[in-house]
């Protein structure tokens, strides 16, 4: 050991740094740094300690000084170094952001991280690491549609109260058309899933024909009414309420939450509800199709049958579709609304004065 190194251990310290070094858990260089300091305490020699821990002289002789220093918590951390690369200047961070929020001088759409890099000289890296910290994602865009319906606080307000406050002794029912179903064949059969290689499928397909799925959820208990059709016209809707008329215990009144497909207007339809006044239709904004549940068991059918699927005929799909809905209403989830609608109009109010100020 040098001259003047005195390394002096208590008993709690020895204890922590005996169960240091053989916690298997341990970083390695947490081990050895606690050996170093171990050794050092029974006097052993810089030659043995360097020998046995694997380190060089100096690493010996920098942890020793470490631990008489600042004690077993300057053992479990590292010295900050300096970076070999100079920060990148503030000015610099506000210039990418300023011009990721503006259209590109070139024949693109949004910045892409090499064109942004070569426009500020900067590399790649520093762009990204500059968008990440300011939240900036310039590849992607979200959809969006503000309603426009001048009775949309009103008809929300009509809507939420019945997912959240049901009538009593009545049946509540959230209803859309899911059309244009592709009945689609794969032109070759696809490889099943196997260790290291995910299912696969071609890319191309034979189509046999459409089918459009008419479907009312019931919000209360989950159970779902569906039936195919060929087609998606006021003829096929007045069927489809007949099918729920027949289904609905006679004495319960039906509250139908629909959205303004022409369809469901016509004088056809009118007529049929002036001659079953228990039915209620309770019509969504315009372009709110987000506040009509059932498209969430719509896209749950897509995710979980149809995107995979194989049909080699209409009937295929159809049955599939019905096995679906059965299988579904075997154990069925009822719709639980969230949302504060309070909240909801204050976010579109600010939606439109954005779009207004922009534009």
């Amino acid at each position: 050991m040098r001259t003047g190194i005195a390394v002096t251990v208590s008993p709690a310290i020895r204890r922590r740094l005996q169960a240091l070094a053989r916690n298997r858990n341990s970083p390695q260089k947490h081990v050895w740094r606690a050996k170093i300091v171990l050794l050092s305490a029974d006097g052993v020699g810089t030659n043995e300690i360097m020998r046995q821990t694997g380190t060089s002289k100096t690493c010996v002789w920098r942890w020793q000084e470490r631990f008489m220093a600042e004690g077993l918590e300057g053992l479990l951390r590292d010295k900050t170094r300096p970076s070999r690369i100079a920060p990148l200047e503030a000015e610099v961070a506000e210039r990418v952001v300023a011009l990721t929020q503006t259209d590109p001088l070139a024949e693109t759409t949004h910045w892409t991280a090499q064109m942004m890099a070569k426009e500020v000289g900067i590399s790649v890296s520093s762009v990204q690491r500059i968008w990440r910290s300011h939240g900036l994602q310039p590849h992607r865009v979200r959809q969006f549609k503000l309603s426009t319906d001048p009775k949309f606080v009103q008809k929300l307000r009509d809507v939420v109260g019945l997912y959240v406050d049901p009538p009593a002794h009545a049946i509540v029912l959230s209803f859309d058309e899911k059309s244009q179903i592709q009945a689609l064949d794969r032109s070759q059969p696809g490889l099943p899933m196997k260790k290291g290689r995910a299912g696969t499928m071609t890319h191309d397909y034979k189509r046999h024909g459409t089918t459009t799925l008419f479907a009312a959820l019931n919000v209360l208990d989950g159970t779902v009414i569906g039936r195919n059709m060929q087609r998606h016209r006021h003829q096929e809707f007045i069927r489809f309420l007949n099918a729920i008329e027949a289904e609905v215990p006679v004495g319960k009144v039906v509250h139908v939450i629909l959205d303004n497909y022409a369809a469901h207007k016509h004088p056809s339809v009118q007529a049929w509800l002036r001659r079953h006044e228990r039915f209620v239709f309770h019509f969504t904004p315009t372009s709110c199709s987000w506040l009509n549940a059932v498209e969430g068991y719509f896209a749950k059918l897509s995710n979980r049958r149809l995107k995979r699927g194989v049909f080699r005929s209409v009937v295929d799909l159809q049955a599939a579709i019905n096995r679906f809905v059965t299988e579904t209403n075997a154990d069925p989830k009822p719709f639980v609304w969230t949302a504060d609608p309070d909240k909801i109009i204050a976010a579109v109010k600010r939606g439109h004065q954005v779009l207004e100020s922009v534009h």
